[in-house]
């Protein structure tokens, strides 16, 4: 058995307790385990660490060495723990993002390699928006991208602040050959009868769908949630009509076209801690990153379309 911080801090309880049974008491153990692991321990040191009494326990001599060096060992692992945190906080030199899927992240890490050349920038993709904002709230990434249906509140919204970058209308996806693919706009009505496909995500948007579908008229009768690569040959070889931003990139064998009356919207949103090292760049990010939706959008596939599309 190798010996671990938890056996110190076993250690450790005892010696303070003096027996066994206020030891185990302090630790929430029962005093049987205590005594197992007290025994497993001293095995693997090599030799008996207290010696039992009717009035407690006494350190031997091992125990004594043991115990001397544990309150040097101890307390520095918990300063350790305690510098990690802080500088996770503040950060190094650097940025650290965090996006759910979409052209904006890549967008931003090249602002920043021009804007800063020479700065790390490293990035943390996931599809949940609650996994991104926690890992800024917690001090393991520096800024998180990412959306929120209408008018639905950011996650860690108490913890973190935010700023809109910017709000789209939510696009369809359809196959290049789909027999309303020459339209400018659709009717989500005209598509009751589609498969659907999505990526998936812990806000409200299936919820804000599915109604969206109801005041169409209908209820979706198969919905595949998977990724972005998934979704998209779903959608290119005509199994199902897909939901994407305003910023979709130009996808061979894919359009997308805006939703009639735009009954779905989606907010780009850039998080924060306010107490640290991002703080003082937090005003730097946002420019960028609202460049870099300005881009996406110029270039996506629905924008490329309706410059194409001639005058009505």
């Amino acid at each position: 058995m190798d010996l671990e911080l938890r056996h110190l801090k076993t250690i450790r309880a005892v010696a303070d307790a003096g027996s066994l049974t206020r030891a185990a008491t302090a630790l929430g153990l029962a005093q049987p385990a205590l005594s197992a692991q007290l025994k497993r321990i001293e095995r693997a040191l090599g030799g008996a660490l207290f010696e039992r009494g009717r009035e407690g326990v006494r350190a031997t001599a091992l125990g004594d060495l043991v115990l001397e060096r544990a309150r040097v060992v101890l307390p520095a692992v918990c300063e350790l723990q305690e510098e990690a945190v802080r500088f996770a906080r503040s950060g190094a030199e650097g940025y650290r993002l965090g996006g759910t899927h979409g052209p904006l992240l890549g967008g931003l890490v090249d602002r920043i390699a021009r804007d800063d050349p020479g700065a790390p920038v490293s990035t943390y993709i996931s599809w949940s928006e609650r996994e991104i904002a926690g890992g800024v709230a917690d001090g393991r990434l520096d800024f998180a991208l990412v959306g929120v249906c209408g008018e639905s509140g950011p996650p860690e919204a108490g913890r973190l602040a935010w700023a809109e970058v910017a709000r789209d209308p939510v696009y369809v996806m359809l196959a290049a050959d789909h027999p309303l693919a020459s339209r400018v706009e659709i009717d989500l009505a005209e598509l009751a009868a589609e498969a659907w496909t999505d990526v998936p995500g812990d806000g409200c948007f299936g919820d804000c769908f599915a109604a969206a579908c109801v005041r169409a008229g209908f209820t979706p009768a198969c919905v595949y949630e998977t990724d972005t690569a998934s979704c998209v040959h779903l959608v290119q070889v005509g199994r199902a009509v897909g939901l994407c931003r305003a910023t979709f990139p130009v996808t061979p064998g894919l359009v997308t076209r805006p939703l009639a009356g735009a009954p779905l919207m989606w907010r780009h949103l850039l998080g924060w801690h306010p107490e640290g090292r991002a703080a003082s760049l937090a005003a730097t990010v946002l420019g960028h990153t609202r460049a870099a939706h300005a881009e996406a959008l110029v270039t996506s596939a629905g924008r490329v379309h309706t410059r194409a599309a001639p005058p009505a």
